[in-house]
This record gives structure tokens, C-alpha cells and sequence, in this order.
């Protein structure tokens, strides 16, 4: 049963919409609510006025699910975030249960636009900081060997996420809209990029993080052919799609933010490693966070997955503190990953997560250079190995490199949203197993 049909389910088990708790019955409402705004929602509604007659008939739950499969319900984000309030209000002691909004709010839960939120993320980074340039300039992609007090900037950034965001998208300009310049009513924008010290840098984690209900933060590492301005960017929109209760944070390395920049991108995540090791550990025994998830994207895969192996290996009980490993289209010779990384992490709290797709024209091009295979491949070349929760998300994708699937998809965002929130396995999730001689992987339900 899918999220949003268990929450009714559960809802009208508590009396719902006469006779439930008023905290349920308003979520409830909410629920209903966010249902009512899409094409055949009058289905879907007189689905839900049969089960609250019928609650227990399972027909009718079925047709329920079935009619939210088919409007699309479950692929948005506000929807989901409406059912799993009203799950959290079901879970808590009644005469506690406080009357909060169930939708995703921006990380700065003050900074709060007419017509866009403004969300606040962190940074660390090893790239070069230009003093004077504007915020989308302020770091280069060049390495910072020029500062006498070690290669890491510090700061926050702050991003805009227009009102009527699509979930997974990076809204931006385009000529084909007459679109010149920035609009944070209709783009993910960076707005500003304020650099700190060390100290005020983990002062401010600590309260946000201490701030959030689970005391959680993630921690991105972009990928090849990205810039500081859009690991901010896509950093900000992550946050707000996931609806992340707590402190978002991105490493970003000096990749040259160039498609022709694939080898010079792959010594500078070589050079970033070991600043992204002593950062993590740094942020691990600094931040007093109790949830902390781990998410590598391409070709900062390949240096957060070396960076987490030599924690574990180093300063294990430090390491425990991180939650989840997610691995997302891991630029990484597979077969470096299956014999010499992945056994490394085998001490990891949980297993890793690993999207992989037989359709990713930039792992394809990667394989082309070195001749080997991914670890982000899928189809014949699909990496099963203990320890590693390999899913398959070919098909998911509507980028143009078919590269970008963990941030830009709605089933994949939804997974890691379900993964995120609920600690969800993979069993646990709406993935389909497919069994082979190597082993089980997981697909997206079609």
C-alpha cells in the first residue's frame, strides 16, 4: 500500500473526517486538500467518501491506490509531505499533538518570500575564493593553494526556490522564454555566498542542526562539470524537495565547471580527497549531529566513497556517526569499487545506497576513457555486492546527459525521500527486487 492510501487508511481508523482527534482531522483535511489539485481528483475523492464508509474493505483500498497511481498523486512531493504529517500526528499522544503545517519549509524557516523561500545552505570548499566578485563568482575553479591557513573556505550560502517549483527541477533563465537574468520568482538562484571562519562556520551548523527535530544534517559532493554556483544551486533545491528538517551542507572541489574539463576535473577530486576526509571528520566530531546522510554524485562519488573508507578505516567510531552513504551515478572503476572500496565500507551503520543507470551518457563517455566499466552502470554490467543496496534507476531520468536522475526525477527524489525520513531499507520501499546469480537488485515500480 502506498503512503498516501495507508495515511487515509489510518486516519479514518481514528475517526476521521467526524470523529478524529482535531489535530488528525485538520491534517486530514490538509491531505484532502492537496489531493483536490489534480486532473481526476473527483475519483479520487469519491474513492476515499467509499473507504470512510467501508474502512475495512481492502477493494477499496486497492481502488484507492490505484486511483492516486493513476492522477500521478504519489510522484508529488507536497502531497507525500500532507501524508506523512498526518501520519506523524497519528503517531503522537493526542493531547500533545500540535497543529503544524505538513509541508516542506525552506532550511532558514525565517526567510520567507512573497512569491519564493529562501533556503540556507553551508559550504566547504577547496577551490580558489575570488575577494570582490559576486556570489555565482565568488569561488573559481581553480585549487586554493594560495591560503596560509589551509585549502578550505568556509560560509553559507542563501537560494532562492520560486513558489511554484516543480519537484527535482533547477529552474534557471532560458533565451527560449526571453528569460536574460535571474528572477528568484522563477529561478533557483543563488542570492548571496558570505564566507566565515571555522569557528562561526560549526557555531551556525550547531544551531541549525540542534534546531531540527532529528538533529540531522546531509552533506553533498557534487560531481564533474559542475560549478560552486550550481552545487548551491542544486544543494538549496535538494533541501527544499526533500523537505530536509536540518542543515544542508555541500563540499564542493574545484571542478572546472566545463564539459571539455573531464580530465583536469579528475585530478582536482584526486588533490580534494583528503581536504573532503579531514572535513568530514572535522564536521563528525564537531557538529554533535545524531543523523547524518552522505550523498556523492558522479565524479565526487569517486572522492566522498575513498573518503568514508579511509574515516572508517582510521577512526571507526567517528565514522559510526554517519547514517547514510547514498552513491548516485558513481563515476568509479567498478571493478576498484567491488574489490578494494565497498569491503571498506562494510563497517558503515547502514548499507549504501547506489543508483546506477544503463542509459547515463556521461558514465558511458567515462568508460570510453578508461576502457572499464562504472560503478554507476547498470544493464549487463550491474554491480551487486555486499553491503551496497544497488538500484537500478535507468528510465527514471529526463535530463539531457541522463547523468542528473538523483536530483531531477521525482521517483528517485522520492526514494531518497522515503529513505531520508523514514530510514526506509530498500525492502521497505516502492522498489521492485529482481533476483540474480550475482545477487538482488532493486528497480523503480513502473
Amino acid at each position: 500500500m502506498d503512503l498516501i492510501t495507508s495515511a487515509v487508511v489510518a486516519a479514518i481508523g481514528h475517526g476521521a473526517p467526524g470523529h478524529a482527534p482535531e489535530a488528525v482531522a485538520s491534517h486530514y483535511e490538509r491531505l484532502k486538500q492537496a489531493i483536490a489539485r489534480f486532473d481526476g481528483a473527483a475519483a479520487i475523492l469519491a474513492a476515499i467518501a467509499a473507504l470512510e464508509a467501508e474502512p475495512a474493505n481492502t477493494q477499496l483500498q486497492l481502488a484507492l491506490s490505484a486511483a492516486l497511481s493513476g492522477a500521478k498523486v504519489p510522484d508529488d512531493m507536497g502531497t507525500l509531505f500532507a501524508a506523512q504529517g498526518l501520519l506523524d500526528a497519528l503517531q503522537r499522544p493526542f493531547s500533545q499533538a500540535p497543529d503544524v503545517e505538513a509541508v516542506p519549509a525552506p532550511a532558514d524557516k525565517g526567510a520567507v518570500v512573497s512569491n519564493y523561500a529562501v533556503v540556507k545552505v553551508y559550504f566547504a570548499t577547496d577551490r580558489q575564493r575570488d575577494v570582490g566578485k559576486p556570489p555565482a563568482q565568488r569561488f573559481s575553479g581553480e585549487r586554493n593553494i594560495k591560503s596560509g591557513n589551509g585549502p578550505l573556505s568556509y560560509g553559507s550560502c542563501d537560494i532562492s526556490i520560486p513558489r511554484d517549483h516543480r519537484m527535482g527541477q533547477l529552474e534557471s533563465p532560458s533565451l527560449w522564454r526571453l528569460e536574460f537574468r535571474d528572477d528568484p520568482a522563477k529561478h533557483v538562484v543563488l542570492l548571496s555566498a558570505e564566507v566565515q571562519d571555522r569557528a562561526n562556520f560549526f557555531a551556525a551548523l550547531k544551531t541549525q542542526i540542534r534546531a531540527s527535530a532529528g538533529k540531522s544534517a546531509f552533506v553533498f559532493v557534487h560531481g564533474y562539470n559542475v560549478s560552486f554556483e550550481d552545487a548551491a544551486r542544486r544543494t538549496g533545491q535538494m533541501a527544499y524537495d526533500l523537505g530536509f528538517d536540518g542543515a544542508p551542507v555541500f563540499y564542493s572541489w574545484p571542478s572546472r565547471g566545463e564539459v571539455a574539463g573531464y580530465t583536469i576535473d579528475e585530478n582536482n577530486i584526486e588533490w580534494s580527497t583528503p581536504h573532503l576526509t579531514d572535513f568530514l571528520a572535522d564536521f563528525l566530531a564537531s557538529t554533535e549531529a545524531a543523523q547524518v546522510y552522505l550523498v556523492g554524485h558522479s565524479m565526487g562519488s569517486r572522492g566522498l566513497a575513498r573518503a568514508v573508507a579511509d574515516l572508517l578505516a582510521a577512526q571507526p567510531q567517528l565514522a559510526q556517526k554517519i547514517t547514510e552513504i547514498i552513491l548516485s551515478a558513481p563515476d568509479i572503476d567498478a571493478a576498484i569499487f567491488k574489490h578494494d572500496i565497498a569491503p571498506k565500507l562494510a563497517g558503515a551503520r547502514n548499507p549504501v545506497t547506489l543508483y546506477a543507470s544503463s542509459q547515463d551518457l556521461a558514465l558511458a563517455a567515462s568508460k570510453t576513457v578508461h576502457g572499464y566499466a562504472r560503478a554507476g552502470d547498470s544493464g549487463a554490467g550491474m554491480l551487486i555486492v555486499a553491503g551496497v543496496e544497488t538500484i537500478d534507476a535507468t528510465g527514471v531520468d529526463t535530463s539531457f546527459m541522463k547523468h542528473a536522475y538523483f536530483a531531477e526525477k521525482r521517483s528517485a527524489l522520492s526514494d531518497m525521500f522515503y529513505l531520508i525520513r523514514n530510514h526506509a531499507r530498500a525492502d521497505q520501499r516502492f522498489l521492485d527486487p529482481v533476483d540474480t546469480v550475482a545477487g538482488r537488485y532493486w528497480t523503480f515500480k513502473p
